[in-house]
C-alpha cells in the first residue's frame, strides 16, 4: 500500500479538516496563511491521492431508533466463503463494518439495530442463512469515544 509523504501544509489542513468538515475552504486557508485557491488545490490533490475519501455527516444512531450496537465474530466454514459471505454482508443494511481480522475470528462485523430483539431477528433471518459455521456477539452498552489517527505520527 503506497504511503504518502506529507508536508507541513497538508498535515495542518488535514488537522483543521478532520476537526470540522465543514470548515469553509477560505477559513482553512487563513488559518494556513495560503490563498483560497492554495487549499483547494491541496485538497483536490490530497483527494486524488485517496488520502482523503471525502466528508460526510455523522448521523446519531439512538437519535433515529438505532439503540443496539453490536460487534460480532464470524467464523466461516471455509476459506473459499469470504467473497459471497462478505457480498451478502454488503446487502445487509443493518452491518455497518466488516473487517478481515486475524485472530480467533475469519471477519468481525459492527451491527446497529433499533433493539435487542431487532438484533435477534438479524441474527436469525439474515446472518445464519449466509452458511456460516458460528458466530461470538459483544453488545456495545456507550460508545466511550471515537476519533480519526493523528496525523503527525512521526512527532511522537
Amino acid at each position: 500500500m503506497a504511503h504518502h509523504q506529507l508536508d507541513e501544509l497538508d498535515e495542518k489542513i488535514l488537522k483543521l479538516i478532520i476537526g470540522n468538515a465543514r470548515m469553509p475552504f477560505l477559513e482553512v486557508a487563513r488559518e494556513c496563511n495560503v490563498s483560497g485557491a492554495a487549499i483547494h488545490q491541496r485538497i483536490q490533490k490530497l483527494t486524488n491521492l485517496g488520502v482523503i475519501k471525502g466528508s460526510e455527516f455523522i448521523v446519531d444512531n439512538t437519535k433515529v431508533g438505532y439503540e443496539t450496537c453490536a460487534y460480532m465474530g464470524l467464523f466461516l466454514k471455509s476459506p473459499g466463503q469470504f467473497p459471497s459471505v462478505t457480498e451478502a454482508l454488503k446487502k445487509i443494511p443493518e452491518v455497518v463494518e466488516c473487517h478481515y481480522t486475524t485472530g480467533q475470528y475469519d471477519l468481525f462485523i459492527k451491527i446497529y439495530a433499533k433493539n435487542n430483539q431487532h438484533l435477534l431477528n438479524i441474527i436469525h433471518n439474515k446472518l445464519q442463512p449466509l452458511g456460516l459455521a458460528r458466530t461470538e456477539s459483544l453488545i456495545s452498552f456507550k460508545e466511550a469515544f471515537k476519533r480519526q489517527i493523528p496525523i503527525d505520527l512521526d512527532d511522537e
